[in-house]
């Protein structure tokens, strides 16, 4: 199995950094048994970029999730993802990665805003129960990786986002077979980790962001991010 790179990661470095990456899916105790079959079948996408603080790389990653989109809108598989994973700050408490999160996220937003419209299929409220993180209106879920956080589960060395896209996850709704998917990963995320996520939610029962960085938020939490899509 492996993970495929973007042509500009071909720097022994970066290739060592996507093998780390795909050593963590593929520990045999991770518990998101959807990674582990798009790793399986070679449907991890990958690029490493610099520090997660910088702005340097953000047209880039968002040219290489363009790029994404149209991969996964051609294929007739299942299970795809794409991962972005930053060099560094490779120590980075929940916080400081909570906001670097929400202030990616917000560049690349505002560089989609330029050139497509937000998806149709979701909202881009992000209070609202059935938000999605947008781009090229495709909607994506979207999980925050790094080796501080409080759950063993997302304790990758690198700081990363994995950018799902939210249409697999209706189709497993709509063919009833989310549900138990979700079960399983729960029971494994429970053996995994010790306990269950506190900020785990069942799929459009509340806004999916209180899950992408994987931070534990108080009540009178409000997101960040901002969608200035026309």
């Amino acid at each position: 199995m492996a993970i495929i790179c973007t042509a500009a990661d071909i720097k022994d470095d970066n290739k060592a950094i996507v093998n780390e990456f795909a050593c963590f899916i593929n520990n045999k105790a991770f518990p998101c048994v959807a990674a582990k079959a798009a790793l399986e079948r070679n449907q991890v996408v990958c690029m490493v970029a610099d520090h997660m603080a910088c702005s340097k790389d953000d047209g880039a990653i968002l040219q290489f999730l363009y790029d994404f989109v149209d991969i996964y809108r051609g294929a007739d598989t299942f299970f795809h993802s794409a991962s972005i994973i930053f060099k560094g700050p490779e120590v980075l408490g929940e916080d400081a990665f909570d906001g670097l999160l929400w202030r990616r996220l917000q560049s690349l937003s505002d560089l989609d805003a330029g050139n497509y419209s937000y998806d149709k299929r979701v909202a881009k409220d992000p209070a609202a129960e059935n938000f999605s993180f947008s781009v090229k209106e495709e909607a994506f879920f979207v999980i925050g990786l790094h080796a501080a956080s409080s759950r063993t589960a997302r304790q990758f060395k690198y700081p990363a986002l994995v950018f799902n896209p939210h249409a697999q996850f209706e189709y497993l709704r709509a063919t009833n077979r989310y549900d138990k998917m979700k079960n399983v990963v729960r029971k494994r995320d429970v053996a995994f980790s010790g306990s269950v996520n506190p900020m785990l939610q069942d799929f459009g029962a509340s806004s999916e962001v209180y899950q992408y960085s994987g931070r534990k938020y108080t009540s009178g939490w409000q997101c960040p991010l901002h969608i200035n899509h026309p």
